[in-house]
């Protein structure tokens, strides 16, 4: 209840003016009725989010921080037993084991060229000699230069390395194949999560992760195991095998993380897409998409990319029936949702979706304008 007779009390009693308009306190109580179901139906959602019956002072907290408009307005103001907004440093989420085991391999390339650092002595004395040397380096004299050396003067074995180094900057073409993608577009949730739509091939997006919907026997019949497959190769169909046969079968809407060899990505998140139709379609679909979420938290990735799970080809057995895309997009879309509200401090700061498809790209803007609404 907002009685505008008492509003225009309160402004008497509050204000150094004199005469109060009549039309002050009907606008005043219009206002604060308005910021009151404004605030009422975020706080609402955010219980609902957390699975919650009851408004806390928690969840209105997370309305007002939600919305810009509120928490420019309200950025000066306290609410008891709501909490703190979390900001997290990404270095304190950082864990040692995953890191670990990354750098381990730099150092063993290291050491085979440990025996150029006892020639390095010498350096200043044949200084004219290498830059003559560099002209023929194009005969490729590396395997001479491997082969033989105790005999090798210093120059060649300083050319030999430059000759290993060289290339390596030239491999990576990430930048060129990124080109290919298009975001159309783009939403931001309350902890800095940014979601976006893009037009493209799931293997020219440049992130941590990709996502790829697969059966029980990690099969890659479908249209993102092809995609996988023609851009890794045998190496990639090689890592899949071994992790199929330390594993075993994946379960049923569960997921499974694994290496990315000759992928921009540098893991593969394989989930059991479920089906429609069998059990609770939905709630295993939201199970999957928050399975594949704790694996990349587990990892400290940054990025990951989501298809359109359950909507494609993932090597099911003929006949099964896909999910409508626009209820498979509005289920994904909630369990990321609900998953960044519940955990409250993730590594991830990237979720793409990445399909090809006209109106797959036209139901995905469309639900992500719908979640904007109602978040």
């Amino acid at each position: 209840m907002f009685p505008c007779s008492r509003i225009r009390r309160y402004l008497k009693g509050c204000t150094f003016q004199q005469r109060i308009g009549m039309g002050a306190p009907i606008y005043q109580a219009a206002v604060l009725e308005y910021l009151t179901a404004e605030i009422l139906e975020l706080a609402g959602n955010a219980a609902r989010d957390n699975k919650r019956s009851r408004i806390t002072p928690r969840h209105i907290l997370l309305a007002v921080a939600n919305d810009e408009e509120l928490n420019k307005l309200l950025r000066n103001v306290t609410i008891p037993s709501g909490g703190v907004m979390p900001h997290i440093h990404q270095e304190l989420l950082k864990r040692k084991n995953d890191r670990s085991a990354i750098p381990t391999k730099a150092p063993v390339r290291k050491v085979k060229n440990a025996g150029v650092k006892k020639i390095q002595a010498p350096k200043k004395k044949p200084v004219a000699p290498t830059k003559k040397a560099s002209a023929p380096a194009k005969a490729a004299p590396t395997k001479k230069a491997e082969s033989t050396p105790e005999n090798a003067s210093p120059a060649k074995k300083v050319q030999s390395t430059e000759e290993i180094t060289a290339p390596a900057k030239k491999a990576p073409t990430a930048p060129k194949e990124a080109a290919s993608t298009t975001v159309v577009s783009e939403k931001t949730l309350f902890l800095g999560q940014k979601l976006s739509v893009v037009q493209g091939s799931i293997t020219d997006v440049q992130c941590d992760a990709i996502v790829h919907p697969t059966n029980a026997t990690f099969s890659t019949a479908g249209e993102v195991g092809g995609a996988l497959l023609t851009q890794g190769g045998e190496a990639l169909k090689k890592s899949i095998i071994a992790l199929h046969e330390s594993h075993g079968d994946l379960d049923y809407a569960t997921a499974l993380i694994g290496d990315a060899p000759n992928l921009q990505a540098k893991n593969i998140v394989h989930v059991h897409s479920p089906i429609w139709g069998k059990g609770n379609p939905e709630e295993d679909l939201e199970t999957v998409v928050k399975n594949a979420l704790t694996l990349a938290d587990e990892k400290n990735l940054t990025a990951i990319a989501f298809p359109s799970i359950g909507c494609g080809n993932s090597g099911a057995k003929k006949g099964s029936k896909h999910f409508p895309k626009s209820v498979a997009a509005q289920t994904i879309l909630k369990a990321i949702s609900n998953y960044f509200v519940t955990v409250m401090a993730s590594s991830l700061k990237q979720i793409y979706f990445v399909m090809s498809e006209m109106e797959s790209l036209g139901v995905y803007t469309m639900e992500m304008a719908r979640l904007e609404s109602s978040a």
